[in-house]
């Protein structure tokens, strides 16, 4: 009996079993085998041959004793020059600094795509490509506002290289693969994905970057950025000092439709509308009587410049260029500097709630010019900020026509002015889109405001004109 029980739980045990385990087969039958990361072997063999190394070199002039060199830091810094000639001999007067930097080779006959800021005052550049030959480069053209440049290399065959891709259909999490020369150990290859797109890093007046979390070190710069596909859609440039694995690389449709200009004149040559502009915020937007904080605001426009021939006044925000959408205020420097010299773009504006049709003959973007510095002292109310009427004196210190309007003497700390961003020396110009002359003109309007309402202000800061914002918190 006992063994006859034994039995016939051993004969469930095993159908039990059959059935569990015929069940997980089944099941695994049915699952999709997990898919591994590509392996990007391939792609690094075709690659790599585009990818160059680039070495310059640069004379450095030593000044006299005691002086502090307009290079900074080294061996011509001051401090240190002085300790050398007193316990070493004297350095000599000129000696050679190298650096080291990446690029890639565009066309066959030798033309290579880097960054400005690698080769700037080089006076010597020596190009090493991935089999050892070594080449010296001379340099086509370079650009400092977006830091791009074009190089030459002699090479009686056909030389390998990168092919251009689209970088405006990069996407965020798309895989991505940087070669380059990182602390001079060449041709070194990371791989990463695209973390952001459009990144404004404080770079320039175009700054519109791809960003990545593939290893981007010092000697990467100029290198490829290359999509899956074996395509360059960047060029690996900036790196942040305050953290690891964030890159950041010029988008390669930013680059391309200016490489024949830069390679025929040398530079490039801008559109200028010749306006001020800043970003429209949600307190700007309710001000203006806008629906949407889209747009760039106009806060100055320059004299005898394209926009004031066109008719286009300080207070009209820009939402349209030349049939291109203008949701950012950024969006609109790059897109202006794109146009040709001379065009007649069309430019849609709201002005007062109502939109308005302008053509403005685009000019050609002057040398820039620097701001004036922001120096003033000195006169408080419910806003936390203190004024004084400008005399001709302070009209002559800060560049204006007339002596008309109120110059900031004071902004109290956590005041709804220092919130705003009012500094020391800002000259208030308007207020709700009236003239403020005087003390008295400026007074008379806050004093009509209650706690919780708005004030719209326009100043003068430098050579800008902006439109500022002040909530009354009294």
């Amino acid at each position: 009996m006992i063994i006859k029980r034994r039995f016939l739980f051993l004969f469930l045990a095993l159908v039990i079993s059959a059935f569990v385990y015929s069940d997980i087969g089944y099941s695994a039958a049915k699952a999709k085998p997990q898919e591994g990361l590509p392996s990007l072997a391939e792609l690094v063999k075709k690659e790599n041959p585009a990818v160059v190394n680039i070495s310059t070199t640069q004379v450095i002039k030593r000044g006299k004793k005691g002086e502090r060199s307009p290079h900074g830091q080294g061996p011509q810094d001051k401090d240190f020059r002085d300790f050398w000639d007193d316990f070493f001999g004297e350095l000599p007067k000129d000696f050679k600094t190298q650096s080291l930097g990446s690029g890639f080779i565009i066309r066959k006959d030798g033309l290579i795509l880097t960054n400005n800021h690698v080769i700037e005052d080089a006076e010597e550049i020596m190009i090493r490509l991935n089999d050892e030959r070594e080449f010296k480069a001379k340099v086509i053209g370079k650009d400092k506002k977006i830091d791009i440049a074009l190089l030459k290399i002699e090479d009686k065959g056909e030389l390998p290289i990168a092919e251009l891709g689209d970088s405006d259909k990069l996407e965020i999490g798309e895989w991505v693969l940087a070669i380059g020369n990182p602390f001079g150990l060449g041709h070194t290859v990371t791989a990463g994905i695209v973390s952001a797109k459009g990144r404004v890093i404080g770079a320039g007046p175009y700054d519109d970057f791809i960003q990545t979390d593939a290893s981007i070190n010092p000697g990467n710069s100029g290198g490829p950025l290359f999509n899956m596909k074996g395509e360059a859609v960047g060029i690996n440039t900036a790196i942040t000092a305050s953290g690891q694995g964030i890159g950041f690389a010029i988008p390669i449709n930013t680059v391309k439709n200016l490489l024949p200009q830069l390679e025929k004149e040398g530079k490039i040559t801008r559109g200028w509308l010749g306006v001020m502009i800043q970003e429209v915020t949600k307190d700007l937007a309710k001000s203006l009587g806008l629906k949407k904080e889209e747009g760039a605001l106009v806060g100055d426009v320059i004299s005898n410049g394209p926009a004031e021939k066109a008719g286009i006044m300080r207070g009209d925000v820009i939402i349209e260029f030349d049939g291109k959408k203008i949701k950012k205020m950024k969006e609109l420097p790059a897109t202006v500097a794109n146009t040709p010299v001379g065009k007649d773009a069309k430019l849609k504006v709201i002005r007062e709630s109502a939109e308005k049709v302008i053509t403005v003959k685009i000019g050609k973007l002057p040398e820039e010019k620097e701001a004036a510095a922001d120096t003033v002292k000195e006169a408080a109310n419910k806003l936390g900020m203190r004024v004084q009427d400008i005399t001709p004196e302070l009209a002559k210190q800060f560049g204006l026509e007339k002596a008309e309007g109120v110059i900031v003497a004071d902004v109290e700390r956590n005041s709804p002015s220092f919130e705003a961003g009012m500094r020391r020396g800002d000259v208030i110009l308007e207020g709700d889109r009236n003239p403020i002359k005087k003390t008295e003109d400026y007074e008379k309007l806050i004093n009509k405001k209650k706690k919780g309402e708005t004030l719209l202000l326009l100043i003068r800061r430098g050579e800008s004109t902006i439109f500022v914002t002040i909530k009354v918190e009294e």
